[in-house]
């Protein structure tokens, strides 16, 4: 009797074809497929955007030299990733290529927790973006009104601080600046 032929790998072709209406990745060969975000995790991706923004990519009120984008398609090796958030240092990105997705990876990335994502987004993605050097990865979870800090330290993750509700946050890399959760979950209702 013949051994079951190992499972087809999962191409960008795959990522192509997916639902409109789906998130698609491919995580060690498999194609992944996230419903879109619910409202509360779209109002805390955006407003920790809103915030970023000025101080970081502008320039007005912070240091500037950065380059933040809203779910940017990462190809890392042979895995398609696209966290909610990422920022490249404008030394190492100094300006966006007209490709559809990147291959240098982030300095920072955020990824907001979802119930149907945090596992993913925790067990599979975190060891990927060690493994491709991220220096730094936020965790927001908006049910649980929490910011996870991590700094990759050698090729594991380090966490640095957790904060919660209503803190008042300068995190790193943008410890320059005063982040206050609470515009994180502003106008959500709590779970």
């Amino acid at each position: 009797m013949a051994a079951d032929p190992a499972p087809k790998r999962a191409t960008y072709q795959d990522v192509l074809d997916a639902p409109a209406h789906r998130v698609a990745e491919l995580v060690d060969g498999e194609l992944r497929l996230s419903p879109r975000p619910a409202l509360p995790h779209s109002v805390a991706s955006t407003a920790l955007g809103e915030e970023l923004g000025p101080p970081f990519k502008r320039g007005k009120g912070g240091p500037g030299g950065w380059i933040l984008l809203d779910e940017p398609e990462l190809h890392l090796s042979h895995d398609i990733l696209v966290p909610d958030m990422a920022g490249w240092r404008r030394e190492r990105l100094s300006v966006v290529p007209a490709e559809a997705y990147l291959t240098l990876a982030p300095d920072w990335l955020c990824e907001v927790l979802s119930p149907s994502t945090a596992r993913l987004d925790r067990a599979e993605k975190l060891p990927i973006y060690a493994r491709e050097a991220v220096q730094h990865v936020w965790l927001v979870d908006p049910s649980a009104r929490l910011l996870e800090v991590f700094r990759l330290e050698g090729e594991r993750w380090s966490l640095l601080a957790t904060y919660g509700d209503d803190a008042k946050v300068r995190a790193e890399p943008f410890e320059a600046f005063e982040l206050e959760l609470a515009v994180l979950w502003a106008d959500t209702e709590r779970s």
